[in-house]
């Protein structure tokens, strides 16, 4: 690797605001604020989304069935009995 060009990677807190849920990540995300976890100081980054909060991890999604177009095409067009 060639000196000097990478950004530094480190472990850093992504906090899940929507659950108040911390992740340790190693991230070369650059920020200056920091957090103390577990005694040790972390920089840290808010997200607004993740597995934490996201409904289709926590089974709160919703999947509504849809009949596609081959389906709709079959309904309109097929002799009816």
């Amino acid at each position: 690797m060639k000196p000097n060009i990478h950004p530094e990677y480190r472990t850093v807190a992504f906090h899940d605001t929507g659950a108040d849920k911390y992740i340790l990540v190693g991230s070369t995300a650059q920020t200056s604020r920091t957090v103390e976890i577990d005694g040790k100081t972390y920089p840290y980054v808010t997200l607004d989304v993740s597995s934490h909060s996201h409904p289709f991890y926590t089974g709160q999604q919703k999947v509504i069935k849809k009949d596609g177009r081959v389906a709709k095409f079959n309904q309109r067009f097929s002799p009816s009995t």
